[in-house]
This record gives C-alpha cells, sequence and structure tokens, in this order.
C-alpha cells in the first residue's frame, strides 16, 4: 500500500502547523517554503481539512492558520481522511461490500489486505501531532508485540 502525495503533504504542513503556531497563526506560505510543498496544493489542502474541523483559518494582516485543536488532539488518521485519503490495503470497493473480481467475488487475499489496512487504521489513529512533534514512535513501534514464531518454527526449536 502506498499512501499518495496528498495524504503525506496534509500530515507534513499538519506537524509544521502544530509546531509553529504557538503564538500566532501560521501562513500557508511559511509552511509551503518550510516543508517544499506548493502553495496552491496547500491551500487546496487546507481548504479540506478546515472542512473537516481540524484548523482555522484567522484573516487580516498577521493572519494564517491554527489547529482546531491540540496537538495532543489531532489524530494522524482524522488528518489523511480529512483529504479523501482511504487507509485501505484492498482493491475491493466500500470495506469489500463488492469483491475485486470480475464477477465481484473476493479474492484469496481479501481478508490478509483487509486486515492490513485496519490495522494501518488502528496505528494511525493511535498517532497524534504531538507524538510526531515529540519522535515518540521509535518507542511506540519497540513496544509493539513481534511476529509470533510459526508452528513450524517453534517445533524446530
Amino acid at each position: 500500500m502506498k499512501l499518495s502525495t496528498k495524504g503525506r503533504y496534509a500530515v507534513m504542513a499538519m506537524v509544521d502547523l502544530a509546531r509553529h503556531a504557538q503564538a500566532k497563526p501560521v501562513s500557508l506560505s511559511d509552511i509551503a517554503a518550510r516543508q517544499e510543498i506548493s502553495l496552491s496544493y496547500l491551500e487546496q489542502l487546507f481548504a479540506r481539512l478546515r472542512r473537516a474541523g481540524l484548523v482555522k483559518s484567522v484573516r487580516g494582516p498577521g493572519g494564517g492558520y491554527r489547529l482546531a485543536h491540540g496537538s495532543a488532539e489531532t489524530r494522524v488518521s482524522e488528518i489523511i481522511l480529512a483529504v479523501d485519503e482511504p487507509i485501505s490495503a484492498t482493491r475491493c470497493t466500500e470495506m469489500g461490500a463488492t469483491g475485486c473480481r470480475a464477477d465481484r467475488s473476493k479474492c484469496l487475499t481479501h481478508d490478509l489486505w483487509e486486515e492490513l489496512g485496519n490495522q494501518i487504521h488502528a496505528f494511525l489513529s493511535s498517532v497524534t501531532l504531538l507524538d510526531v512533534l515529540e519522535r515518540r514512535l521509535a518507542s511506540r513501534l519497540s513496544e509493539a508485540p513481534g511476529p509470533a514464531k510459526s508452528d513450524s518454527m517453534a517445533a524446530a526449536s
């Protein structure tokens, strides 16, 4: 599964906003320059983020954007979903209601990919902007349970 630039850039911009919006609103041109993202692309993303209630715009001189909620309350999954980025690893539509094969049945590996998508969504739902800012992801990943030994590996030991 590959996350498109839409989702990646939205998360990058929101982390930048969380880092720099302490005292005053942050302009999109400042975010664009720091993150090397097209200003017009950011404008499109922030329109979606604003509609989703994740950011607030401040008009006038010195205007820009602020987070609508604290960085500890803003989840990465919300950002990705706000810009219409599906978190799915299957090629089936609508949560598998319609299969990915020509006869509309599910492929043999459908359940595997659907569960992968569920795990990705669960992980991104557990990560906040504050986690990213404080670089708490490495410790979170190292605490995750490791892969279980297969029956053949367990029998060999």
